[in-house]
């Protein structure tokens, strides 16, 4: 039993500290987004996106899943560890000049001839990510949840922050944001080296590289799937839309995925190792998996109501009267929040369990249904893609649940009861914020007033609805949740915590 608590206990500390720090991190991601918006055009980030479709996809090739495989891995020995670094730095360093010289066909294909150059250069960092995988997972392995999101926090600062901003006033163009994308992995590596080390030395045990390839080829299999499915859209406007068209939807995509992808960061960081380390223990397992989907679902849903309503006055601040157009994908977008968030918490469960052959081919799936869902979407431009896209994220959704359930022996009517709670204040809160915005631009309130005085009326619902209504809210564990939540917390916050564990 103490065990338990001490690892209920280790999970809320990383969920909390993992919080702050990713919220740094969003803040700094959006100080970027206002900067970089208003130096350079719509066609020079779809060129850059279209450049860090060929990153990420070069990236799951980089490390084959030795990240995950020795995370996930119950006993891991030094053999492990020095196997895994050997094998992730040699096939970075040959994925790396393949890419360089592909380059020209990867422009072909997207019918952008300047790509060409772009891609060229971001191969050089390619090796990077290969180098520090090790670093990375065991610094997962070991729960250091807070450095890590601080680390990821500098690098993104470090890169878009500090040297975008610079290489764009010396007129770098497109060049700015690839040049911030290989100081933030240049910075990243070294940082992860320095303060996450371990056993570098070269070594190719066979029996070691099978164990870990074993998890990670399946792991890298739905990897692959899952980026294709993640990139298809970008793919599919990119070709037949161009690069400014995918400016536009990259940025309505981000605005969207950033809270989404935040929130399901947090939440997996955290729960990867944490479900991995009680993968044998059912009733353990099924109460952090239920946790996570009832957050999950209790934070999105609503959020998303808030986004779909402040959609145009959301670009508008973000972004510029220049970029409006992407006002309407990303209201359509804004619906498939739960969706992109949710199956993230599924996918923690199936990678814990080490289930990743079932996991690939559902992704491959997913896959299929993005590309078909933006490629169809695309004839209605690009409120049809992002129509595609969210049919393609339910669709997923779905899959990796029915996955999850059955490996965590919870029944589909406890899960659709987890998101009653989220459904409710996502009714409550997107209601008032309708009423809200409408009254302020009737009123011919300017986009930041819409925004601050519609925020204003969620900041005031929410508490009063957890306060009036804790046993809907705070979810079928709160006693325990509040309980183990007051041990972690801040001396300072714990009055309001030992409140609500009164009212509950």
């Amino acid at each position: 039993m103490a065990g338990a608590r001490s690892l209920t206990e280790t999970t809320l500390t990383g969920l909390f500290w993992t919080s702050l720090a990713k919220g740094a991190q969003a803040i700094v991601q959006l100080a970027a987004m206002l900067v970089l918006a208003r130096l350079l055009s719509p066609q020079e980030f779809g060129l850059f996106s279209a450049a860090m479709v060929v990153a990420g996809f070069s990236a799951i090739f980089s490390e084959l899943g030795v990240s995950a495989a020795i995370v996930q891995r119950p006993n891991l020995e030094t053999r492990h560890i020095r196997s895994g670094f050997t094998l992730a730095v040699v096939v970075s360093l040959v994925v790396g000049p393949i890419v360089y010289f592909s380059a020209d066909g990867i422009a072909r294909f997207f019918q952008i001839p300047e790509l060409a150059d772009v891609v060229r250069v971001m191969s050089i960092g390619f090796p990077l990510q290969g180098i520090s995988t090790v670093a990375l997972s065991l610094a997962q392995r070991s729960f250091r949840f807070s450095w890590l999101a601080s680390v990821d926090a500098g690098a993104f600062a470090f890169g878009f922050l500090v040297v975008a901003p610079a290489l764009t006033m010396l007129d770098f163009g497109v060049y700015a944001l690839v040049g911030a994308y290989l100081a933030q992995q240049a910075f990243r590596t070294l940082v992860l080296l320095l303060g996450s080390p371990h056993a570098m030395m070269p070594m190719f045990e066979r029996r070691a590289v099978g164990e870990l390839l074993f998890f990670g080829a399946g792991f890298s299999m739905a990897k692959l799937a899952n980026y294709f499915a993640t990139q298809a859209d970008n793919m599919v406007v990119g070709r037949w839309l161009g690069p400014t068209a995918l400016g536009l939807y990259a940025y309505a995509y981000q605005l969207m995925a950033s809270p989404a992808t935040l929130f399901g960061q947090i939440l997996d960081r955290v729960l990867f190792p944490t479900m991995a380390s009680v993968q044998h223990e059912p009733d353990r397992l099924r109460l952090a998996y239920r946790s996570g989907v009832f957050a999950c679902s209790t934070v999105i849903l609503p959020a998303s109501a808030v986004v779909a309503v402040l959609a145009p006055e959301i670009v508008l601040i973000l972004l510029g009267k220049g970029w409006i157009e992407v006002a309407e994908p990303l209201r359509i977008l804004a619906i498939g929040m739960l969706f992109r968030t949710s199956y993230k918490i599924s996918d923690t469960m199936v990678r814990a369990k080490g289930a990743v052959y079932a996991r690939a081919w559902r992704q491959v799936i997913f896959a299929v249904a993005v590309l078909l869902g933006a490629a169809v979407g695309q004839n209605w431009g690009l409120s049809g893609v992002a129509t595609g896209v969210v049919l393609a994220l339910a669709i997923n959704f779905l899959l990796m649940a029915q996955l999850s359930l059955e490996l965590s022996g919870m029944h589909w009517r406890v899960f659709w009861q987890l998101h009653i709670a989220g459904l409710v204040l996502a009714l409550i809160l997107g209601a008032g914020s309708v009423v809200a915005a409408t009254w302020l631009r009737d009123a011919g309130m300017g986009p930041v007033w819409v925004v601050a005085g519609t925020s204003l009326v969620s900041v005031v619902l929410l508490p009063l609805l957890v306060w009036v209504r804790p046993q809907l809210f705070l979810g079928p564990d709160r006693i325990h949740f509040l309980r183990m939540l007051a041990k972690v917390v801040p001396v300072k916050m714990r009055g309001g915590v030992v409140f609500l564990q009164n009212r509950a």
